[in-house]
């Protein structure tokens, strides 16, 4: 590449949910409607309008969304004991607990609890090795639109450096994974990282996933970089400062408007593809 490309999540957000169409209305003539059921547990406003935008994504495409809203007072066992019936629900074909649950609620056996087969979320550990593996059937969201969005662009991961910024266990390490598997050389960071600017320096590929406004600065990076910019934080601000990223970088993703769109494109796309699996 030797233009700057902004790297627009809505377009590849677009061509991914145009090519469901034809496959829901496939499914549809077969008497099975997608569906995706979400549990939210409390009231967290966040999480809320979160839920809200997927299921309205749903439904302009003719998935069905189904919405269980759970008080803050859920016990792990009651939330259990939910996801247990949408297990054994044949008419759902993908389940997503939105992350974070109240804190008295173990979250990592409720992320266990979910089917791999309804795990469209990518969230079980079950899940997560199968996709390091390479055979996954659906990674974390977020990490398989970074990887979309790659594709969509013709940025070849094979034999690049890429660092990624982060390691929580739904978009830093599945992302790594992910790249790894592509063929690239991967270093994995994170806020604790001795010397950070000294990895990011060599870096052909940085992903931002460290869950810190503006933290990746310009300066820190290469001539000719491709920032892929995973972080979501209040006031729409992403994880790299996008004023001097963006001098530096030949390729970035912009946010809002970035890997966002596309994350929820690959949820519909992970359901679809349960519900033809059923």
């Amino acid at each position: 590449m030797t233009e700057k490309l902004i790297l627009d999540g809505n377009v590849v957000a677009n061509e991914v949910k145009d090519a469901l169409k034809s496959r829901i209305q496939a499914l549809k003539e077969k008497n099975i409607t997608p569906c995706l059921a979400t549990i939210l547990v409390g009231d967290d406003p966040s999480s809320a309008t979160y839920v809200k935008m997927k299921g309205n994504a749903c439904n302009r495409l003719g998935i069905e969304s189904r919405k269980i809203h759970l008080p803050k007072e859920t016990t792990t066992e009651e939330l259990l004991n939910t996801i247990h019936e949408l297990n054994e629900d044949s008419s759902v074909h993908g389940i997503l607990l939105q992350h974070p649950v109240p804190d008295h609620i173990d979250e990592r056996q409720a992320f266990e609890a979910i089917s791999v087969e309804k795990d469209v979320d990518g969230v079980t550990s079950w899940g997560y090795g199968q996709t390091a593996l390479g055979f996954g059937l659906y990674p974390s969201c977020t990490p398989a639109a970074i990887l979309q969005i790659m594709k969509h662009y013709n940025i070849d991961a094979e034999g690049k450096h890429a660092v990624v910024v982060g390691r929580s266990p739904i978009l830093g390490k599945p992302v790594s994974a992910l790249l790894l598997n592509e063929n690239a050389t991967v270093t994995t960071c994170h806020s604790r990282t001795t010397d950070l600017p000294q990895f990011l320096k060599t870096a052909d590929i940085v992903v931002a996933a460290v869950g810190k406004p503006n933290f990746i600065k310009g300066e820190w990076l290469k001539d000719g970089v491709v920032v892929l910019d995973a972080g979501y934080n209040p006031g729409n601000i992403g994880d790299a400062d996008y004023s001097s990223c963006y001098e530096k970088a030949s390729a970035i993703t912009p946010v809002p408007g970035g890997v966002g769109p596309v994350t929820i494109s690959m949820l519909l796309k992970h359901t679809v593809d349960a519900a033809e699996r059923r």
